[in-house]
């Protein structure tokens, strides 16, 4: 837990608008990519939109994917059977990192570092699960992110 006085991962990054701004961005790229592009070609509009609520609940933000969308129960339902490759699970991670910078997002490291951390994370869990014949427990919490071992430097 961060320290008192400590912002969230969400607060640091500027809110829903940054993460808007980034989902965006993201699913910009997404589209446009020969590796990842072909797994969300029935994407539909409101799409990055869903997952910047997401990442800002992860992110100690809102809870308003969870009050809305169904929390983990749903995310998970959106991977199951999808036979997302290794390859593909690498290049959605990378183009979250260009995303993140194309926007502004917070380049420190500390930041930075606790956003790749959960995009290793998830991406790993997705490839997981989207496999045929995975079985993943059909309910678990909603995975909340935090600074880790690295909290915001301020100066002081």
């Amino acid at each position: 837990m961060a320290a008192e006085g400590t912002p969230t991962l969400y607060e640091w990054a500027g809110g829903a608008e940054a993460f808007d701004r980034l989902t965006v961005r993201f699913y910009e790229r997404v589209r446009a990519d020969e590796i990842v592009g072909a797994l969300f070609a029935d994407m539909p509009d409101d799409h990055p939109h869903h997952v910047a609520l997401w990442l800002a609940e992860v992110f100690h933000g809102p809870t308003t994917y969870s009050e809305r969308h169904g929390g983990y129960h749903h995310m998970l339902a959106m991977h199951l059977g999808k036979g997302i490759t290794p390859e593909q699970r690498r290049q959605w991670v990378n183009l979250l990192s260009a995303a993140a910078d194309d926007v502004g997002m917070p380049g420190d490291p500390e930041f930075r570092s606790a956003l790749m951390a959960y995009a290793e994370w998830g991406s790993r869990l997705a490839l997981e699960n989207s496999q045929p014949g995975a079985d993943p427990p059909r309910e678990a919490p909603m995975p909340h992110w935090g600074w880790g071992e690295a909290p915001p430097y301020t100066p002081g």
